[in-house]
């Protein structure tokens, strides 16, 4: 993939909505301001979606909303960080999820690979918690799902949120039964990975109208900048990929993805 592809996005003839990054991060600390103020509009990105994981992260996530118009948010309990909690973590979720631009609940859900961060046990307590709370809200969930696909379907499939299970990592017949629960799935950087086949063959047959694009940012940088720090702006990586895999145009896919992250998160 030639890295000549992001003068082409510069143009703005293919706008750029992530739905799934986290500005708060320390990696952003040094030019935050510069990037989300200036280089990533000028690279047409017209809306990120923030998430807030942690507490630190939720109340950051909130302030980044009120700084830059495009920029909307996202409050919940990240799987990783739901050991130690306040007593009372749901209430302060709960609201933030009030506060202006705040549009689901997330980042939420299952991680199975990292189990000495947080037991299976309490991630399970808090994931449930937090699908109560979106269902009682009417709000999406932003769903993580790492190396637990059953137990994250099983809790999907008894809460019936809605919502997208972000940066997708399992198999075709795991995001058919997403779909068949009437989620979104979310590719991202991993989609331009060589040995990424499940993603390709997910993004090959994936209804366009149920596609989001995210970065996951400052994670998950696509080919060729792989191991570098992600920000929206390489969505065009993305992009160019998946139309290359479907035989579609880039600005098929761009503008579909745009459209539906808007209508899932209630976004004029």
């Amino acid at each position: 993939m030639s890295e000549n592809i992001l003068p082409i996005f510069d143009s703005h003839a293919i706008r750029i909505f992530d739905s799934h990054a986290h500005y708060d991060s320390e990696q952003f600390d040094n030019d935050r301001e510069q990037l989300l103020g200036e280089t990533l509009p000028q690279k047409g990105v017209i809306g990120i979606l923030n998430m807030g994981s942690d507490i630190p992260g939720c109340e950051a996530t909130v302030k980044l909303c009120s700084r830059y118009e495009y920029v909307y948010g996202a409050a919940g309990i990240h799987p990783e960080c739901a050991k130690d909690l306040p007593e009372d973590w749901l209430s302060q979720v709960e609201r933030w999820l009030s506060e202006e631009k705040m549009v689901a609940v997330g980042e939420i859900g299952l991680d199975y690979h990292w189990l000495d961060a947080c037991p299976k046990e309490r991630q399970q307590e808090v994931f449930a918690a937090q699908l109560e709370l979106a269902n009682r809200l009417g709000l999406p969930v932003v769903v993580h799902d790492r190396e637990a696909h059953a137990d994250t379907l099983s809790f999907l499939e008894k809460y019936r949120p809605r919502g997208v299970v972000h940066c997708f990592s399992g198999s075709l017949e795991t995001a058919r039964q997403v779909l068949g629960l009437g989620l979104y799935i979310g590719l991202g950087g991993v989609v331009t990975f060589k040995n990424a086949r499940h993603a390709v063959d997910v993004a090959r047959e994936i209804p366009l109208d149920r596609l989001l694009l995210e970065t996951d940012a400052p994670y998950m940088a696509p080919v060729p900048y792989r191991g570098k720090r992600n920000d929206s702006s390489l969505i065009a990586c993305v992009i160019e990929k998946i139309a290359e895999i479907r035989g579609e145009e880039p600005q098929t896919i761009a503008n579909a993805a745009i459209e539906n992250t808007k209508k899932l998160f209630g976004i004029s």
